[in-house]
């Protein structure tokens, strides 16, 4: 079922679980890291391109290879979202999309949409706990081909903030001079739904299969979609 025609300018969108499966995320992206983390350490811990990676961790876990990997793998295997982690996947992340070995499904409604929007003239911009650069390396290396011309902005929880702040959206809503209410955010995070919609933004939660499971208690009060199929912006 569509939703009414919507007054939007602006589509922000979240990643994970919204335009790509979140097993994407969670069995091919992490392990993949982690797998040529070991590489790194073993052949790179004093690189020059390794260093700024490696130094922007905390001292006490940078003493040695293995205190580094022992913790980003407890980092990992908590999902602690974190600047310096999130710098160092996208780091890693690199060769394997540049390879081959990696391209991001996306869910079969996400390419014709974005040309949709795009050819309306309603900007598409991502906001994701990922750090900008892995962003865009997702986006270059899927499996429609390279979306980011498609893409007019990149916010993460270093130049945005953390997703469940209400404040967060009204920074983002600020950099392009278009009312906050006008913005449309879609996300498979109620939490982040929510902080969006304290801010005064349009906001719905995506339910994309291999998400978990919404409650009742927090289904109550949402607009809830499957697909952007469903989205009509501006009678279109």
């Amino acid at each position: 079922m569509e939703t009414p025609s919507l007054d939007v300018e602006v589509v922000l969108l979240d990643i994970e679980g919204t335009v790509c499966p979140i097993s994407f995320v969670k069995d091919v992206l992490f392990p993949y890291a982690l797998q040529a983390l070991d590489e790194i350490l073993a052949t790179q811990w004093t690189s020059p391109t390794f260093l700024p990676y490696r130094d922007a961790f905390p001292p006490e876990h940078r003493t040695s290879p293995s205190a580094f990997r022992a913790h980003v793998h407890d980092l990992v295997a908590r999902d602690v979202k974190i600047a310096y982690l999130k710098n160092l996947q996208g780091y890693l992340w690199i060769r394997g999309y540049e390879s081959g070995k990696i391209r991001c499904p996306l869910f079969p409604d996400v390419y014709p949409s974005f040309q949709k929007w795009h050819e309306k003239g309603t900007p598409i911009v991502i906001y994701s706990s990922g750090s900008v650069a892995a962003q865009k390396l997702l986006f270059q290396y899927t499996g429609d081909g390279d979306l980011r011309g498609l893409i007019e902005g990149w916010f993460d929880t270093v130049n945005a903030g953390m997703k469940m702040q209400r404040e967060s959206y009204l920074t983002i809503a600020g950099t392009r001079g278009v009312e906050v209410g006008r913005w449309l955010f879609l996300s498979d995070r109620v939490e982040e739904v929510g902080a969006a919609r304290q801010a005064g933004m349009q906001s719905f939660v995506v339910v994309r299969e291999g998400n978990a499971a919404l409650s009742e208690e927090e289904k109550r009060g949402q607009v809830l979609i499957g697909s952007f199929d469903q989205i009509r912006i501006n009678g279109v």
